[in-house]
């Protein structure tokens, strides 16, 4: 099990901590009283799927021996306008400017979709992944 730490600064800022010393701040966004400074919890939630579309993508492509550097992903995040606060709507765009053959864009697009943190968020979560070769 990965050990992490939260470190609340106060004024709606956090600190994170993973066991490697890596750190990512969060803060509060805008409409719930935050600067917006940095990510939000739940922008952190958004950019961690993309994050590990591509990450699996890379696997995939490591046993073909494709080198998917330069890859993008853009993401958007939307969240309940009523309710429980809470993400309603997250959109991943992946592009990669390799002109790859259908066969292996459905591997790697296979692999994306598969990822742990797309299959650990709630089905009421609707997601959108738009997946763009050859640019």
């Amino acid at each position: 099990m990965t050990k992490m730490k939260v470190f609340y600064l106060g004024d709606l800022h956090t600190e994170c901590t993973h066991e490697s010393n890596a750190r990512i701040e969060t803060d509060a966004p805008k409409d719930i009283l935050g600067k917006g400074e940095s990510f939000s919890p739940t922008d952190l939630l958004a950019v961690s799927l993309a994050s590990c579309m591509i990450t699996l993508m890379g696997i995939q492509a490591r046993g073909l021996a494709i080198d998917l550097k330069g890859m993008t992903a853009e993401v958007e995040k939307e969240m309940a306008s009523s309710g429980k606060r809470r993400v309603s709507r997250i959109v991943v765009r992946i592009r990669s400017g390799l002109p790859l053959a259908a066969p292996i864009r459905e591997k790697l697009e296979k692999a994306a979709l598969d990822c742990p943190v797309r299959v650990s968020l709630h089905p009421d979560v609707k997601l959108e992944v738009d997946f763009v070769w050859g640019l």
